[in-house]
């Protein structure tokens, strides 16, 4: 029997056309699939939880794929990860989506060689989790430096988790503070 059950997913998408300043010329989309899933361990300590992290790749890559749908794949720029684990549960739970959730938009993204920031939290349902983004070639690209506020009104439940997988056509509208810029990303070492 899998390890994972998910009760249902949402999708969402926010469109910012301006920041109070001249509109851009292309609006920035920014998208965000979650999935409330059962949290086989909740309620217990369990010392393995790889057999849970390596099942969650099947479901990153599908929450990817939806992303790269909406956005298009050739034109996502940042990432971002995030887990939010029902009461019953513990932060270590929502760790396995580091690799499970980054993996999977490495793989569907090309292998982009930035890390892929997160954020988690032990919640009650209803709670909302700014997610961090970056560039994904590059996270040092401070025009890229951006949040996606995501949550689920009736999630997690005290025995589940919200994944969720956060990606953007660009950086902040208006940037203007300086650094290195996503057409001067030249080392590929992921930070440059």
């Amino acid at each position: 029997m899998s390890l994972i059950q998910v009760r249902k997913r949402q999708l969402l998408v926010e469109t910012v056309f301006h920041e109070g300043g001249p509109p851009p010329a292309v609006p920035l989309r920014m998208a965000a699939a979650l999935a409330v899933v059962r949290n086989p361990y909740a309620g217990r300590h369990e010392p393995d939880l790889l057999p849970f992290m390596a099942e969650l790749r099947t479901l990153g890559r599908e929450l990817a794929e939806e992303l790269v749908q909406v956005l298009g794949r050739d034109r996502v720029q940042a990432y971002g990860k995030a887990a939010i684990v029902g009461v019953n549960g513990e932060l270590e739970q929502g760790a396995v989506w580091h690799e499970a959730g980054g993996w999977a938009m490495r793989a569907v993204l090309g292998d982009p060689k930035a890390i892929v920031p997160a954020a988690k939290a032990v919640a009650s349902a209803g709670y909302r989790l700014m997610v961090p983004l970056h560039h994904t070639q590059a996270a040092y690209v401070r025009s890229h430096f951006n949040t996606m506020e995501v949550g689920v009104q009736d999630g997690p439940r005290p025995d589940e988790i919200v994944f969720g997988l956060v990606m953007a056509d660009g950086g902040r509208i208006h940037s203007r503070l300086g650094g290195l810029t996503a057409d001067e990303i030249r080392v590929n070492d992921g930070q440059r």
